[in-house]
């Protein structure tokens, strides 16, 4: 038995019927990364300025707590900062002082495209300052 016989014996089987099925597949899944990749772009930046909208909040009223500012101070300063924070100008904020604690509360709501939808983001929060701020009554 030749051994150039006994290789070429052995034919790779016919794969006549399989062409084009892994293009599809992978064009599928490219477009579905695509689409997850896209909502991400655009998403994550909405949610980490609201994060960060959220650090400052509580910094603002501790600040305001601990100085023994008013609330308009508050609302001044969140406002004045709402553009740092990517707010929209027609947001909600308010602030007042509760049992001797300083509250702050900022509301919108804010487009945010993904593919087929537009998702409207909601930003509601309530900052309230740290009980070793809270200003107790003399007695």
């Amino acid at each position: 038995m030749n051994m150039q016989s006994s290789c070429t014996a052995f034919s790779a089987p016919s794969r006549r019927g399989e062409r084009g099925g892994t293009r599809l597949k992978f064009l599928i899944v490219i477009a579905l990364l695509a689409a997850v990749a896209y909502s991400g772009y655009n998403y994550i930046p909405v949610a980490y300025q609201a994060y960060l909208l959220k650090d400052y909040m509580q910094t603002t009223v501790d600040k305001a707590t601990a100085m023994g500012q008013p609330a308009d101070w508050v609302v001044t300063q969140l406002k004045a900062s709402g553009a740092q924070y990517d707010v929209p100008p027609n947001a909600d904020v308010k602030a007042q002082m509760n049992n001797g604690r300083m509250e702050a509360r900022v509301r919108f709501s804010k487009p945010v495209a993904l593919p087929f939808y537009t998702y409207m983001y909601t930003f509601d929060n309530t900052a309230r300052s740290a009980d070793l701020f809270t200003q107790k009554p003399n007695p």
